[in-house]
């Protein structure tokens, strides 16, 4: 755990060293976006390979639909509240 967070302190120090470097910006941008793109497939990847979870996969994926549409509803009600009471006029 202790690696972990001191490899996101190292880059929140070489973001703060970079911040004003808009090319940096737009590179780190598509970084991330390509790893979050490799997570997700290789999330996939380790699902395909679990049997439990193919076994199990009409059982988990209802409780996952479940899970997803309360999850929207919860947001879609949530957020006005947030947007009217909660954040500073000037940050909507």
């Amino acid at each position: 755990m202790l690696i972990v967070i001191s490899i996101m302190f190292a880059g929140f120090l070489v973001g703060f060293l970079l911040r004003k470097k808009d090319k940096v910006s737009k590179y780190v941008d598509v970084l991330i976006n390509s790893a979050i793109i490799l997570l997700l497939f290789f999330l996939g990847v380790s699902v395909g390979i679990n049997e439990k979870i193919i076994n199990n996969f009409e059982q988990l994926g209802f409780e996952a639909l479940m899970l997803t549409v309360g999850a929207v509803i919860g947001s879609l009600v949530v957020t006005p509240f947030i947007y009217k009471f909660i954040l500073p006029k000037n940050e909507k």
